[in-house]
């Protein structure tokens, strides 16, 4: 195995991984790896649904990150893996105020938050942030959904709706029978009202957004890339051919698209104040 020349040591002096507990504004303590290289500048991952900071994409992307000299924190929202409070269905509102109080925990100890992103669910956190808080200029969404309407009547059947006005609640269960989580009518709810066409219209002109989409995606359909393509007014879409919603046989290349882009934005100075 090569090892690492003095040149790229000297510019990476720290270099290690540590956990980190930010509190979010209803008390809650999530839960983070920062991936500390001792760059000013930090890159915030958020992970998809039902998922978490372990997840193989957000691992492998902050390791890529921390290659190249820049420091890279991924967490877990509330209710999500080792970060306190209950799983929720929807949540994308409250999971991008989770992203807001881990953007601000990192500004206020003198970090410059240079860019945002999200896979899946995650995705629609970190346009969702950009659409109310105008403080960070590179976003970058990996297979986030575009109409949040679709995709829930292949989970849950074409009767979703009717079930869940009927007794408030339905729960969702594995082949074999087993709970796996619960979907109350307000979750549902919060869901099918987040209207992301209407969010990125409100995302600043001066906000590079980048779109990576796997053209195999079996979860989100690749027209999703394509609308958010047509309304961010700021906004370079990359298609990866046969990739599918998790990257599987394309985590090189997912890293070799995101990077450049994340490193473009660093060096135009891309945090607004």
């Amino acid at each position: 195995m090569a090892q690492p020349s003095s040149a790229h040591l000297a510019q990476n002096p720290v270099m290690q991984q540590q956990r980190v507990v930010i509190p979010n504004k209803h008390g809650e303590k999530l839960v983070g790896t920062l991936h500390e290289t001792g760059s000013k500048e930090i890159v915030i991952l958020c992970h998809g649904f039902r998922s978490t900071k372990e997840d193989t994409t957000m691992v492998n992307l902050t390791s890529a990150l921390e290659k190249e000299g820049i420091t890279a924190f991924r967490f877990d929202f509330s209710g999500n893996g080792d970060s306190e409070g209950s799983f929720q269905y929807g949540h994308y509102l409250r999971e991008a105020e989770d992203l807001r109080a881990v953007v601000e925990h990192f500004n206020g100890a003198s970090r410059v938050t240079s860019a945002i992103l999200g896979h899946s669910k995650g995705g629609n956190v970190v346009l969702l942030y950009a659409s109310k808080y105008h403080d960070i200029t590179t976003v970058v969404n990996v297979s986030g959904r575009y109409n949040l309407k679709r995709g829930i009547e292949e989970r849950m059947g074409k009767d979703f709706f009717e079930r869940v006005t009927k007794d408030g609640y339905f729960d969702v269960k594995s082949k074999t029978g087993e709970v796996v989580y619960r979907v109350t009518e307000e979750s549902l709810m919060d869901r099918l009202n987040t209207n992301m066409h209407e969010a990125c219209l409100q995302i600043d002109k001066n906000c590079r957004v980048l779109t990576v989409h796997g053209s195999a995606d079996e979860i989100i359909p690749v027209e999703d890339a394509l609308a958010f393509a047509e309304i961010i007014p700021n906004h370079k879409l990359h298609i990866v051919d046969g990739a599918n919603h998790c990257y599987t046989s394309h985590q090189d290349e997912l890293s070799s698209i995101v990077l450049p882009f994340i490193k473009e934005g660093l060096q135009q100075g891309n945090t607004i104040y």
